[in-house]
């Protein structure tokens, strides 16, 4: 299972960044997004429709404390992965979170050090500065062995078929 926490989110200020990062983790087969900071109903209603049309069981929920909520997570036996450009480089740390139920912390604006310490592995993609939605495809897609590029939502009303030009279709069996 692969979860996410998004830290801090502020609705005037990222709210397309946080849709971004909650797109990236719905197709790249991720189960929630988890995010702190400000309460955004129109953040959920906007992915909560995605996957009215394409597809899903990706959810959201906001949580007011996520320390609290890590420190449960780790107790349901879930490896806490924190990306970050300060962290181990990927591949080094890949074999051991293979087959593990994940949660992927994702910062906002500074992340405190506590995040750090909670974690079991602080990542990092490039070592270099990097946005979240970028650090979180690449790690997803490198986790997931590709296979996010194959995948397909059986409830989809619309779906994408993959074609020189844009090509959609309606899903009859979902309408």
């Amino acid at each position: 299972m692969i979860q996410i926490l998004r830290l801090n989110h502020r609705i005037h200020r990222d709210e397309r960044l946080t849709t971004h990062v909650a797109l990236t983790a719905r197709a790249f087969l991720s189960s929630k997004l988890y995010y702190s900071g400000q309460k955004d109903s129109n953040f959920e209603n906007s992915i909560k429709k995605v996957n009215k049309q394409f597809g899903s069981k990706f959810t959201t929920e906001y949580t007011k404390n996520p320390l609290k909520l890590i420190q449960n997570k780790k107790k349901s036996k879930f490896t806490i992965i924190h990306l970050t450009a300060y962290g181990l480089q990927l591949p080094k740390i890949l074999k051991k979170i293979k087959n593990k139920n994940i949660l992927i912390i994702v910062g906002g604006s500074k992340v405190e050090p506590e995040y750090y310490k909670l974690s079991d592995f602080n990542i990092s993609i490039t070592s270099q500065p990097i946005s979240e939605v970028s650090a979180l495809a690449v790690f997803l897609h490198e986790f997931l062995n590709k296979k996010e590029l194959t995948s397909t939502f059986k409830d989809a009303k619309t779906k994408i078929i993959p074609s020189e030009f844009k090509k959609v279709i309606k899903n009859k069996e979902n309408q």
